[in-house]
C-alpha cells in the first residue's frame, strides 16, 4: 500500500525527524479509503463462522451437522472429525517441536469459548444461520475456572523468572519499618476497534492472506509451517491495522481453520471473529497476583523488597504475565527476592496487552511504595527520590539513560504536588473528596533487525519500502521523515509502502521495537543511496556534474548541487541526465555474521535475533512518572480521575506529535484498567461473562480529563540508530497504581484489587 498524503500537513521543519507532522494514513482512514483485511473484495467468496464451546473441559462426544449441510447455501462444515492435514509451527525463536499435527478444531475442550465447528456457506448470514442447527454433545470434565479458584493451588514456580540478591528475607526481619501486601489484577481483554478475521485464497500452491497483522513475515512463516509450504508461497497482506495492542502479532486457530476451508472449497473464505468471540479467540492479559514486603529504615532508605508473585496461565501452555518484571529496575535495594509462578487454569492461553509484564509488576511495586510513605508518614515523592537507583542493580550494569529524576520532578512540578496536603481525606472541593497520587513505569529497550528499500524514481518522488505494519503508531510518517531527512528532499516526495510480507524484512510491531528498528534500516539506505546518487553524479558521462570534483555535491530541498558557482539540478533533471528510470538501493541492520538467505530469512520471521535491554554494556529501558488527581464522590462513592500530568523517559522523539499521541493512548488504557476493566468469569463453568462491549467497559471520551505529557528524554545512541527508545507501551505502566494511591490519599481506604470500584470503597 502506497501512502501519498504529506503535502497538505505542517510546515517543511515538519518533515524532519524530530518534525510534528501528522499521520500520512489519517485521511484515508477518517474518509473510509483506508481499505482494511475484511473489506478486500474476492470473487467467488464464501464466509465462515466460528461455533465456540460451552464447557470449560472435556471431550466432544458428538456433532450433529446434518440439518446445518441442508440448509441454504451451506457449503461445508468443519469439525473436530475433519484432519486438515496441518502441522504444529515452530515457536517465536524458530524452536520446532517432533513434527506433529496441529488440530485447530480439538476435540478436547480445554476452555470455554474455545472454537470447535466452523460452518462456511455463500453468505455470512447463512453460515450463522445454519450454526445454529448444528448439536454438539459433551462429556464435560472438571476444570479451573479463575486464579481464585480453590482448585487452582499454586502453581508452578518458573525458575528463569526467579530473581534473587543479597539476602532478602534476613534484611526484612531486621528493617525497623516493614509492610506487606497483596495486590491484584484481572482477566483483561484488548477490544481493538477492528475484530480480528481474515480473507484467504490459494492460487494453486500460493497462498494469499489479507489479515490485519503486527508482524507480516512472523505470521507468513507459521501459516507456511502450518500448511508444510515454503515461507515464499505464504503472502500476507496488512496495510492498514484497526488497533492490535499485541493481539495481532501471530496467526491464531481460526486462521487455519479459514485457510483450510478455502484450500478444501478451491475459492476465497472469509472469516470475521464476532465481538464476543474475540474474548476468547486468542488471550488477552491474565490475571495476577502478587505479594509483596518492603522493609525500611525510619529515615525511608529501602533495606529489602521481597515479592512473590502469580498469573493465569492455560492448561496447555505455560504464558507468564511477567508480575516481577518492573520490581527489580525501580529502586535501589540491596536485598532483593522475587519468585514467579504461573497457574493452569481452563482459559485460552494469555497473550501480550500493552506493557505485558511492567504494567501488573508497577502496580504491585508502586502502590507498595506508596504505603510504605504513609507507614513513615513522608511524601510519596520524596520516598522514590530518597531510593533513586544509580544503576540496574539487577543486571549490574550502568543505565545506557534514565531520566526517571527528571520524569519525577518535572512532573511534580507541573502538576503542582507541593501543594499536596498529606493526609488522607484532607483535601476536598465541594462533595468532592479529593486525592493525588504518583506511579512509576519502564518498558526495556528491545532491539531487532529489521530491512529496507529505497527507491529514486525518474520523477523525483522516493519511494521507503518495508514489510512492517503501521497499525496507528505512526510507521508511515516517520519514516517518511527518516528519508526525507537522510536524502535532503522534501518529505512531500516520499512515498511509503508498507504491511505485505513480500517487501523487505521487518521486526514485530510489539514490544515498542519497531519504530527504532525499522527507522535504523530506513536511514542506512536512504544514506546509501545518496551516496549511489552522488556517486552516479560524479561518474556518469552524461553528467553535468561529471567534472567537478570527488566531495563537492550536496542534496538539499530535493536538488543535488555543486558547492558554489556550480550546477544545480532537481532530482528529475539529474535522472533524466543518467538515463536511469530508478535508483534502488536495500540495506539491512543485521550484524555481520549474517551471511546466507536462509539466516536472514530467519531473522525476519522469528525472534531469534532479538535483543533484550541488557544484551550489551548497558541496561536500557524507557520510564516515566505519573501524577495523577482523582475526584471522589463524598455520597456516592463514584471516582472520576480529574487530571493527569505524566513525564517521560523515551529518548529522541522521531515526531513528538505522534508520541504524545501514543502516550495519550497508554494512559487512557492505564485509566480504564484502574478503573473499569475486568472479566467476569462464571466460577461454574468458567465463561467470559461480559464478552462485549456494554459489560466490559473500556473508557469514553467522557472518561478522559486533560492529559498533559512532557517529555524529558535524551538521545540514546545506544538503544537505536537515530536515539529513541520505546515509545507505544511504557504510557500504560504505572497509571493504574497513581490512580490508587490518588484515592487512598483521598478516601483513606487502600484498595489493593483492580479496577477500584464504587463497592470496594464502601
Amino acid at each position: 500500500m502506497t501512502i501519498m498524503e504529506p503535502r497538505k500537513h505542517g510546515s517543511s521543519a515538519d518533515g524532519a525527524v524530530g518534525g510534528r507532522l501528522s499521520r500520512f494514513e489519517g485521511r484515508l482512514k477518517i474518509t473510509g479509503e483506508a481499505v482494511y483485511a475484511l473489506e478486500y473484495p474476492a470473487e467467488r467468496l464464501a464466509h465462515a463462522v466460528l461455533i465456540q464451546s460451552t464447557i470449560a473441559a472435556g471431550l466432544v462426544t458428538s456433532v450433529a451437522i446434518d440439518d446445518a449441510l441442508a440448509a441454504p447455501g451451506v457449503l461445508m462444515v468443519l469439525t473436530p472429525e475433519d484432519d486438515l492435514g496441518l502441522t504444529v509451527s515452530a515457536d517465536w525463536q524458530g524452536n520446532r517441536p517432533e513434527e506433529k499435527p496441529y488440530y485447530p478444531l480439538p476435540r478436547q475442550v480445554e476452555f470455554n469459548g474455545q472454537s470447535i465447528v466452523a460452518v462456511i456457506a455463500e453468505s455470512r448470514e447463512q453460515a450463522e444461520e445454519a450454526a445454529r442447527l448444528v448439536r454438539i454433545t459433551y462429556a464435560p470434565q472438571e476444570g479451573v475456572a479463575s486464579l481464585e479458584d480453590p482448585k487452582a493451588g499454586e502453581g508452578k514456580r518458573l525458575d528463569q523468572l526467579s530473581v534473587a540478591w543479597g539476602d532478602a528475607e534476613a534484611a526484612l526481619a531486621r528493617s525497623p519499618v516493614r509492610i506487606e501486601a497483596t495486590y491484584r489484577t484481572p482477566r483483561e481483554y484488548h477490544c481493538a476497534m477492528e475484530p480480528h478475521g481474515l480473507t484467504a485464497a490459494w492460487e494453486g500452491d500460493q497462498l494469499t492472506i489479507w489479515e490485519p497483522s503486527q508482524w507480516a513475515h512472523g505470521m507468513a512463516r507459521m501459516y507456511a509451517e502450518w500448511f508444510s509450504l515454503p515461507v515464499e508461497n505464504v503472502r500476507i497482506v496488512s496495510p492498514f491495522i484497526g488497533g492490535g495492542f499485541g493481539s495481532k502479532g501471530q496467526p491464531l486457530a481460526y486462521g487455519a481453520v479459514a485457510v483450510a476451508a478455502a484450500r478444501k472449497l478451491g475459492r476465497p473464505v472469509r472469516l470475521a471473529v464476532t465481538r464476543p468471540q474475540n474474548f476468547t479467540s486468542y488471550g488477552g492479559r491474565a490475571a495476577t497476583r502478587q505479594t509483596i514486603a518492603l522493609g525500611a529504615t525510619e529515615d525511608g532508605i529501602l533495606q529489602a523488597i521481597v515479592h512473590r508473585g502469580a498469573s493465569e496461565t492455560s492448561v496447555y501452555a505455560d504464558v507468564p504475565e511477567q508480575t516481577g518484571a518492573a520490581t527489580p529496575i525501580l529502586y535501589k535495594v540491596e536485598n532483593f527476592s522475587s519468585e514467579s509462578r504461573v497457574v493452569p487454569v481452563n482459559t485460552v492461553s494469555p497473550g501480550a496487552l500493552r506493557g505485558p509484564g511492567k504494567n501488573p509488576s508497577a502496580f504491585g511495586i508502586e502502590c507498595a511504595m506508596e504505603e510504605l510513605a504513609h507507614a513513615l508518614g513522608m511524601d510519596p515523592l520524596e520516598l522514590r527520590l530518597k531510593n533513586y537507583a544509580d544503576r540496574d542493580y539487577q543486571s549490574g550494569k550502568p543505565w545506557s539513560t534514565r531520566m526517571l529524576r527528571e520524569a519525577l520532578t518535572q512532573g511534580a512540578e507541573a502538576f503542582g504536588w507541593a501543594r499536596r496536603s498529606a493526609a488522607p481525606r484532607s483535601m476536598r472541593r465541594g462533595n468532592k473528596l479529593i486525592g493525588w497520587g504518583i506511579g512509576c513505569g519502564t518498558f526495556p529497550v528491545i532491539r531487532a533487525p529489521s530491512e529496507a528499500m529505497i527507491r529514486i524514481l525518474a520523477n523525483g518522488r522516493v519511494q521507503v519500502v518495508s514489510g512492517s505494519i503501521d497499525m496507528g503508531q505512526g510507521t508511515y510518517t516517520i519514516l517518511a521523515q527518516t528519508a526525507s531527512e537522510a536524502l535532503g528532499v522534501p518529505v512531500e516526495e516520499v512515498d511509503v509502502i508498507l504491511g505485505d510480507s513480500n517487501l523487505p524484512g521487518a521486526a514485530i510491531a510489539g514490544g515498542s521495537m519497531l519504530a527504532g528498528s525499522i527507522t535504523g534500516a530506513v536511514h542506512k539506505a536512504a544514506q546509501a543511496a545518496r551516496d549511489e546518487l552522488i556517486g552516479l553524479a560524479l561518474s556518469e558521462a552524461g553528467s553535468p556534474f561529471r567534472d567537478t570534483g570527488a566531495n563537492t555535491l550536496a542534496i538539499a530541498g530535493g536538488r543535488i548541487s555543486a558547492r558554489e558557482d556550480g550546477p544545480s539540478l532537481t532530482l528529475p533533471q539529474l535522472m533524466a541526465a543518467l538515463g536511469r528510470d530508478e535508483i534502488e538501493v536495500r540495506r539491512n541492520t543485521l550484524t555481520d555474521d549474517v551471511q546466507s538467505a536462509e539466516d536472514q530469512k530467519k531473522a525476519w520471521t522469528t525472534m531469534s535475533r532479538v535483543q533484550g535491554p541488557t544484551m550489551g554494556d548497558y541496561s536500557m529501558h524507557s520510564w516515566c512518572a505519573h501524577f495523577a488527581e482523582v475526584e471522589v464522590d463524598e455520597d456516592f462513592g463514584t471516582v472520576r480521575v480529574s487530571r493527569m500530568v505524566s513525564a517521560f523517559d523515551c529518548g529522541r522523539l522521531y515526531n513528538p506529535k505522534l508520541v504524545e499521541s501514543q502516550w495519550r493512548g497508554g494512559i487512557i488504557m492505564g485509566i480504564g484498567q484502574a478503573l473499569l476493566e475486568e472479566g467476569v468469569i462464571d466460577p461454574r463453568n468458567g465463561r467470559t461473562m461480559n464478552a462485549n462491549l456494554g459489560d466490559y467497559l473500556v473508557p469514553t471520551n467522557a472518561d478522559i480529563p486533560d492529559l498533559q505529557v512532557i517529555s524529558v528524554g535524551v538521545p540514546d545512541l545506544n538503544a537505536s540508530a537515530l536515539g529513541g527508545k520505546g515509545v507505544g507501551e511504557v504510557g500504560i505502566v504505572g497509571v493504574a497504581p497513581a490512580i490508587a494511591n490518588a484515592v487512598f490519599h483521598a478516601t483513606g481506604k487502600r484498595v489493593r484489587d483492580l479496577p477500584i470500584t464504587l463497592e470496594k470503597l464502601i
